[in-house]
């Protein structure tokens, strides 16, 4: 009897759970009937060759672009959905908490450039929303990196405000173990499969000394983290990056077997220890997604079709698709508050 009394809060617990993931699915699952590749077919029909000449002319300027805007897209939509209220820069807004002071100004800028190259046509002016210009560009940089091309839905509308509060517990932490991963990706109706392809996109970008620091050395009253192994002669490289005495600018490559070209190298280093963020290493470490890990690095085409549907889901995260209180199209992307 006192058993069962004990149980009853546990199974009302879960049945939360279970109710929350299901609402969450079956939200994707109306944001996917409404949005459309065909969205702007009659209003903006260039909108993709404008977007993607944008991309072009700012990677032949620097390719950090194309990380930055990866990142950028995900961010946005961990992060109250996909509204691009990620590029709201204000005191109390997204931009100025926790992970996103990190966001990459080339993104930004080359965000700004799409928006304008745009609104400079005509027929499209102040038709086409920043969260979809972020969609096309983020899929753009993929593609222009030697990754994957693949189709994107349209019709998101721009979130009106940012909420500075949420950043932290919206997103991965770079020790984040695989339970919280999981947990975290299953809030935005992402599976495991999902979580680990996307991860993939590490195989372009960086990340701070500060992010795996405490892989490389062990610190005197420091609290105790999980780190999964490392190559020995990897931890001594980094090392040299990131000396006890890092700068705070300083970065490393998050893929160090092709760090500038979009491909399944990321999985493979993973295989050689080399993974810097432990959030990374442990899709290894772990036996319950060791094989996808291995799975991805032996075949580049699944990896590829993997990314294609975790990114496509992820682009229908809370998307708002009906103008009212919370959403409009922005004339100005990166808006200032």
């Amino acid at each position: 009897m006192g058993q069962r009394r004990r149980s009853g809060p546990r199974r009302q617990s879960q049945s939360v759970v279970v109710v929350v993931v299901a609402v969450l699915l079956a939200t994707a699952s109306c944001a996917a009937a409404q949005l459309s590749q065909s969205y702007y077919a009659s209003t903006c029909p260039n909108v993709e060759t404008l977007v993607r000449g944008a991309v072009t002319q700012k990677l032949k300027e620097t390719f950090n672009a194309a990380p930055g805007t990866l990142r950028l897209f995900f961010h946005d939509c961990f992060v109250r959905g996909c509204d691009a209220s990620v590029l709201i820069a204000g005191p109390d807004d997204e931009h100025s908490a926790g992970a996103d002071t990190t966001l990459s100004p080339d993104a930004l800028d080359l965000i700004t450039r799409a928006k304008a190259a745009v609104d400079a046509d005509a027929q499209c002016a102040n038709k086409v929303s920043c969260a979809d210009i972020l969609a096309l560009a983020a899929r753009d940089v993929v593609s222009q990196a030697g990754g994957p091309y693949y189709q994107v839905e349209l019709g998101r509308l721009d979130g009106k405000v940012g909420t500075r509060a949420v950043v932290k517990h919206s997103l991965p932490g770079a020790a984040f173990d695989l339970d919280q991963l999981n947990k975290l990706f299953a809030t935005n109706g992402l599976t495991q499969t999902d979580m680990i392809a996307l991860s993939g996109g590490h195989t372009i970008g960086v990340t701070h000394c500060d992010k795996f620091v405490r892989r490389l050395y062990q610190f005197k009253g420091a609290a105790p983290q999980y780190s999964p192994p490392m190559n020995l002669a990897f931890l001594r490289q980094m090392r040299q990056t990131c000396p006890l005495s890092y700068s705070p600018t300083t970065v490393a490559m998050l893929d160090a077997v092709s760090p500038n070209k979009f491909d399944n190298g990321y999985f493979q280093a993973l295989q050689q220890l080399k993974g810097l963020l432990a959030s990374d290493q442990v899709l290894l470490a772990d036996r319950r997604s060791r094989a996808t890990v291995n799975y991805f690095a032996a075949n580049q085409t699944a990896f590829f079709d993997a990314f294609v549907a975790a990114i496509t889901k992820l682009g229908r995260v809370g998307v708002k698709t009906a103008a009212g209180s919370d959403a409009e199209i922005r004339r100005v992307c990166t808006k200032v508050n």
